[in-house]
């Protein structure tokens, strides 16, 4: 085993790195690794998140190192002591993977290969976070969306070593400038990107001509959004009686679903929900879901969800409008209604998390499992969604008389003025609907009836 030597360090054959594992590595079986900051009180809960992503994965966490310091080791993320520790409780425990709850460097992650047991792989959050995605993507859309992300990560940290480095064409007849294996593994990485992304943008094209066609059709749109595990695929269910794939999870839902709702007093809307949020979301996979995220920016209504029996409600809430904040500022968007939604106030520990936590703004506190409340939330998006009606002035010709049935029915109608050449003027309060269906009667100019008898 070639292990990585600390500065000063002179090689120790009856070192415990030449003792064998106690038992085969298990790669099932991980170890959580971590560093402490001073005066840092997040670490637990990182690490929590961690071990529930690891869940995700179906791997099962045995142990965790954590080493108070002020920064990671630039060479091999701990100390050379803790390096150590760590090897020494993948061999006893049979562990097959170290998992970092920080991003790891291509150098920091072949010197701890170097010092841990034979077969013990190293990853780091980000890469956890991209195997579940790869796992758990169905659609065609977000296998691709999770191929780009992984191959962005991935370029930067391939690494060659020995024979890989040198040129290729030594032979006779071979013989010219040649490319190193490296190098020829990044351009293949790179056309592979380009070609995904072309396939992407195709798609992405075909999302905006739906878009577009949901926005002239007027049906209201409501975008669901939040951190992963709050219960967003649940609520839908409760709100449309679909059935999306929902389970206690992390990232249960990472493809992009739309489902009917029927609002009480408005009518029908669309509902769409988003891949949840989570702590320190790796930036590739935020560009590479981009087409899928900015339905939050394009919608009537934002239903951001929160799970208000989670005791880390404060900072969960900081880092979802952290993204969302980010994804409005990319597309210059700022003015979309948003409600806060508290779900899973049937547990037990919600009275207690929101006791400590100021809520202000627009918010609905209810349970997607049982209902309670769901009716107060729908009357607050529709309030949200009138909010957004517009004034206009319609002049229909005597062939749409009949739409003036659907303006009573569905607008608030302030006047209606009849024409000497049969058609009609209409001033009402419009929804999006509407907006969409009649858009072309609006009138600006409301002209002078002429006199009959004149």
């Amino acid at each position: 085993m070639n292990d990585y030597i600390f500065p000063g360090q002179s090689p120790d054959p009856e070192s415990f790195f030449s003792q064998p594992p106690e038992t085969e590595p298990d790669e099932k079986l991980a170890v959580l690794c971590a560093i402490s900051e001073p005066q840092s009180a997040d670490t637990a809960s990182s690490l929590d998140e961690l071990e529930r992503l690891c869940e995700t994965a179906s791997v099962k966490c045995v142990s965790r190192l954590v080493q108070p310091r002020e920064r990671p080791d630039n060479a091999a993320f701990f100390g050379k002591g803790k390096l150590f520790e760590l090897s020494e409780l993948c061999r006893t425990l049979g562990a097959g993977l170290a998992v970092f709850d920080s991003e790891l460097s291509p150098v920091q992650i072949r010197n701890i290969e170097s010092v841990l047991p034979d077969g013990v792989r190293v990853i780091d959050r980000t890469m956890l976070i991209l195997d579940i995605f790869a796992a758990g993507a169905r659609t065609a859309e977000g296998m691709l969306q999770v191929e780009i992300a992984q191959l962005k990560y991935s370029i930067p940290r391939l690494i060659g070593s020995g024979k890989d480095l040198s040129r290729q064409g030594g032979g006779i007849g071979t013989r010219g400038p040649g490319e190193s294996k490296l190098e020829l593994d990044r351009r293949r990485a790179r056309e592979r990107i380009n070609s995904l992304e072309k396939q992407l943008d195709q798609l992405k094209r075909v999302r905006a001509t739906q878009r577009r066609a949901r926005e002239r059709s007027g049906i209201p749109r409501i975008a669901v959004a939040g951190y992963t595990n709050a219960g967003k695929s649940t609520l839908i269910n409760r709100l449309t009686g679909s059935d999306i794939y929902c389970a206690d999870k992390l990232f249960a839902t990472l493809d992009p679903t739309t489902r009917r709702l029927e609002l009480p007093d408005s009518g029908e809307a669309v509902i769409t929900d988003t891949v949840g949020f989570v702590n320190r979301l790796p930036h590739h996979l935020v560009e590479a879901f981009r087409s899928t995220l900015d339905e939050v920016c394009f919608a009537d209504v934002l239903l951001v969800v929160f799970d208000s029996s989670d005791p880390e409600l404060a900072g969960r809430f900081d880092v979802t409008y952290e993204v969302i904040n980010s994804l409005f500022e990319k597309n210059e968007v700022y003015d979309v209604p948003r409600i806060n939604v508290f779900n899973k106030c049937d547990k037990p520990e919600s009275k207690k998390v929101l006791s400590n936590f100021f809520i202000e703004g627009d918010c609905a506190v209810v349970s997607a499992v049982t209902g309670e409340d769901i009716g107060e939330l729908l009357a607050l998006v529709e309030k949200k969604l009138s909010e957004k009606k517009k004034c206009v002035t319609f002049r229909f010709p005597p062939s749409k008389l009949s739409a003036l049935d659907q303006l009573y029915r569905q607008s608030n109608v302030e006047s209606v003025k009849y024409l000497f050449d049969g058609g009609v003027l209409v001033t009402a309060f419009c929804d999006a609907k509407i907006l969409g269906m009649y858009g072309v009667y609006i009138s600006d100019d409301i002209p002078d009836d002429p006199d009959p008898n004149s």
